[in-house]
């Protein structure tokens, strides 16, 4: 069967997952775990990735 494609362009380096929570292993008073989200340098947190023609170049 013939394979579709895909409309949006997804970010090659993080493939669509653009933030991760990351624990850092301490809690707070309530007993939940403190987390940092990090956010993919490549695609700036969109999960997505702009085509060439599109992203500006020169002055």
């Amino acid at each position: 069967m013939p394979q579709h494609t895909q409309i949006t362009r997804v970010c090659r380096d993080c493939d669509g997952f653009a933030t991760a929570a990351i624990t850092t292993g301490t809690r707070h008073r309530d007993g939940t775990r403190v987390t940092l989200r990090v956010a993919c340098p490549a695609c700036k947190g969109t999960g997505l990735t702009t085509p060439a023609g599109v992203v500006r170049a020169g002055r």
